[in-house]
């Protein structure tokens, strides 16, 4: 058959010359594709004789065959030369450091919460706990609050549903820990000192008031206890927590389950908009106290003619606002990553007296 050697010349040319995958396509289809010059010789066979036959059939699958293998040959070098200029334009220095995995950071509620139970605990404090949810007898009647409180209403207190019929006074989500005295009273009597820290339920939302937020609660009870051991538990533990004396004050109040009863406030000034603890003629409330009602002992089956003690409650979320500068007690509950990192602490900065708390 005639012009094989041309067409043979024409595309291993045209192959040699093709500078990407797309042209070698290009040949491949012109070449040896279903409508390609091969192709259309290959059709021609069927008007030759047999003769004719013999000598044109292997050259043109001759032909087809050494075009298929140069266009496999010139694909795997065009691929070798791509990978070659990646190579060379996208390199990577294998003896850089790493990029630092992030870590995750304690938040300053937890932080905060370790740091008053290790100061407790040096004063021969233990923890406390009991469930969020409550009975209404727990979280009202046991301490000595009457039916006609306002707290009692369901604009101050979350209650839980009863089915139709069940006459039973409704559950609550606890409105303070104060119920956890009761537990410890019922179960272990008196003498004790204990902290009851852990999340309360209230109808209120604002800059320094959220749902859901913490306190810590304290009971002591003892055969000789007074307003004074009350002031120098206090003083102590402030000193302790802000790293600094601080003296405090108490104000006649009145609370349904200590009596007496007094708001205490902690030393402090304001110096150009800052806030300074343990310093200046200034005042601020932090928390609630008294010595306990003798109703509430009697719920918590003490003999309040044996025993007498005091208790004091305050808000884990307010005293960490205090200490490390947070303005609004809602960001506590956002998940924002970003506020995390900046309040948040690590995970070897665990508090105890001996190593320092954090200031």
């Amino acid at each position: 058959m005639d012009g094989l050697e041309p067409l043979k010349k024409k595309y291993l040319d045209g192959i040699m010359a093709a500078s990407d995958e797309s042209a070698l396509e290009d040949l491949r289809l012109t070449a040896v594709g279903k409508k390609g010059e091969v192709a259309l010789k290959m059709r021609e066979l069927g008007k030759m004789t047999p003769e004719e036959r013999q000598v044109a059939g292997p050259a043109l699958n001759a032909l087809k065959d050494e075009i298929n293998s140069a266009l496999a040959a010139r694909k795997a070098a065009l691929g070798d030369a791509a990978l070659e200029e990646r190579l060379r334009t996208e390199w990577l220095d294998v003896t850089l450091a790493g990029r630092p995995a992030r870590q995750g950071t304690i938040h300053p509620v937890s932080q905060v919460s370790e740091e008053v139970t290790a100061i407790f605990a040096d004063m021969g404090f233990s923890v406390a706990e009991g469930p969020q949810v409550e009975s209404d007898w727990f979280n009202f009647d046991a301490l000595n609050i009457p039916p006609e409180h306002p707290t009692r209403t369901e604009m101050d207190t979350f209650y839980m549903h009863r089915a139709e019929g069940d006459d039973r006074p409704p559950h609550v989500l606890r409105t303070h820990t104060s119920p956890v005295q009761i537990r410890h009273m019922q179960e272990f009597g008196a003498p004790c000192r204990i902290i009851a820290p852990g999340r309360v339920y209230r109808a209120d939302y604002d800059q320094t008031h959220t749902p859901m937020f913490h306190q810590v609660e304290g009971l002591a009870l003892g055969t000789d206890l007074s307003m004074a051991n009350l002031k120098w538990v206090l003083e102590e533990f402030f000193s302790a927590f802000f790293g600094i004396k601080v003296k405090t004050r108490f104000r006649a109040s009145h609370f349904p389950f200590t009596e007496p009863s007094a708001e205490v406030d902690i030393q402090c000034s304001w110096v150009n908009g800052q806030l300074r603890i343990g310093e200046g003629d200034g005042w601020m409330e932090v928390l609630g106290s008294g010595m306990v009602h003798p109703k509430v002992l009697a719920a918590g089956g003490v003999d309040s003619d044996a025993f007498q003690g005091f208790a004091f409650g305050m808000g884990i979320d307010r005293i960490a606002m205090l200490k490390y500068g947070i303005p609004d007690l809602r960001a506590f509950f956002d998940s924002d990553l970003r506020w995390l990192r900046h309040y948040g602490f690590s995970t070897l900065d665990q508090p105890n007296l001996h190593g320092g708390l954090n200031r």
